[in-house]
């Protein structure tokens, strides 16, 4: 994160995520974490306000398990801000069974495989979707954001708003999918374009 409750990143679609790894290693990034699978449950309530008003309340179960809050976000000059305040928790069960107990229930289940790298003092997270690669440029101020996507020749103009369920969502549309969930398993035996997706590649030239 960038502060403590405010999230400053772009997030784009990448063709070739290995070729970007290897950019990231032969320009000096230090890896912070090795490729690691992540188990992520969303909740909302049974009529879907958190949702409707572009909140987040997210419980990851990675290396650690987390939980995380987001505030509805704004898109300023290709740069997505957005408050955030996320913290450590010891019991992954227990926090779900919590919120299951107040009222809140499982709305998706997501996974992904994420591998951090720190460049310049500038996170940079290559993640694998179950529908396709991404990485997620997060820093303290935009200047930094974009001396970084710059440097690694990607097209900021290619950056995407919405979230990986909202992106989703929209599969769901286009594609007809019946399945709720954004897992590696539902999506074994389809091939998604980033046209399905409704996205443009950032590491490729126009």
């Amino acid at each position: 994160m960038s502060n403590s409750e405010q999230e400053l990143e772009i997030k784009v679609y990448i063709s070739d995520l290995q070729a970007l790894k290897g950019q990231l290693e032969a320009l000096g990034a230090r890896l912070v974490k090795s490729r690691v699978h992540e188990h992520n449950l969303r909740f909302d309530t049974t009529d879907g306000e958190l949702t409707n008003t572009a909140q987040v309340l997210r419980l990851r179960q990675d290396t650690a398990a987390k939980l995380t809050y987001k505030g509805p976000g704004e898109m300023v000059d290709g740069i997505r801000s957005r408050k955030e305040i996320e913290f450590t928790i010891s019991d992954f069960n227990a926090a779900r069974n919590f919120f299951e107990a107040l009222g809140y229930q499982v709305s998706v289940i997501y996974e992904k495989y994420r591998t951090t790298y720190d460049f310049e003092g500038v996170e940079v997270a290559l993640d694998e979707m179950p529908y396709g690669d991404f990485a997620e440029i997060e820093g303290p101020d935009p200047d930094a954001i974009n001396a970084v996507a710059d440097k690694l020749s990607i097209n900021r103009s290619a950056s995407i708003a919405d979230s990986y369920t909202v992106l989703f969502e929209r599969l769901r549309v286009v594609l007809g999918f019946t399945f709720r969930d954004l897992t590696f398993d539902n999506f074994e035996n389809f091939e998604v374009t980033p046209a399905a997706l409704g996205v443009t590649p950032a590491d490729q030239n126009e």
